[in-house]
């Protein structure tokens, strides 16, 4: 089964006022659909556009796996559980686990817009002590394992006309950053998705150069 989902049929979130603009694949916040909670272990996709100076004060997460991608600028995060602060910038994978509680500060402190995509994925076995992880500059194809909910990202970034395999898993959760993509038959650009449940042997094909996070799902 493939499940294609369009961008413009993402909820709007955010705070425009505050320099926030958010869009979500599910249900999120005040917006709820219940037939749109969750994909296997994935729970939220939300894309964020962040200007200057703006961002999201310290807040807590809990039983939750948190995948940052960034797309362009400069995020900084600052984690008062385990201590970290740093930088995560564009190309870079930025990995939240936080456990049975811990908080966060989220913030555009550069010059220019900050573009993310964010997931949250729900962990296997609940509790756990929070950990952080940053990998720079991830490669085309190179896998990010997310263990504690038995999933696996890959970054892609096909060139014009080239074709890409999508793996063979129980679930697959695409999610197109940029370009213009074919998937059986069905064209997929900026902000759409596709949720894909037992269905090996699928491939896509860029019609322009591309980019799309690709989560392997239990």
């Amino acid at each position: 089964m493939i499940d294609v989902r369009r961008a413009a049929d993402r909820y709007e979130g955010g705070n425009p006022a505050a320099g926030i603009t958010t869009r979500h694949a599910f249900s999120f916040g005040s917006f709820y659909d219940p037939d749109n909670i969750r994909f296997g272990p994935v729970l939220a996709c939300n894309e964020e556009l962040l200007r200057p100076g703006s961002g999201f004060d310290e807040h807590p997460h809990s039983q939750t796996e948190i995948v940052t991608w960034v797309v362009e600028g400069e995020l900084t995060h600052k984690d008062s559980t385990t201590g970290h602060t740093g930088l995560v910038r564009a190309g870079d994978v930025q990995h939240f686990a936080s456990g049975s509680g811990a908080r966060h500060i989220e913030r555009n402190d550069g010059p220019a817009p900050l573009r993310f995509v964010q997931t949250w994925l729900a962990p296997l076995t609940a509790g756990g002590e929070p950990s952080y992880r940053l990998v720079p500059g991830l490669a085309d194809g190179e896998p990010y394992e997310i263990p504690a909910a038995g999933a696996v990202l890959r970054v892609r970034r096909p060139g014009a006309g080239e074709r890409i395999t999508v793996p063979t898993a129980p679930r697959v959760y695409l999610h197109v950053v940029r370009g213009d993509l074919r998937l059986d038959g069905e064209e997929l650009g900026p902000g759409d998705s596709a949720r894909i449940t037992d269905e090996p042997g699928l491939s896509i094909v860029a019609g322009s150069p591309g980019e799309l996070l690709v989560f392997e799902l239990p």
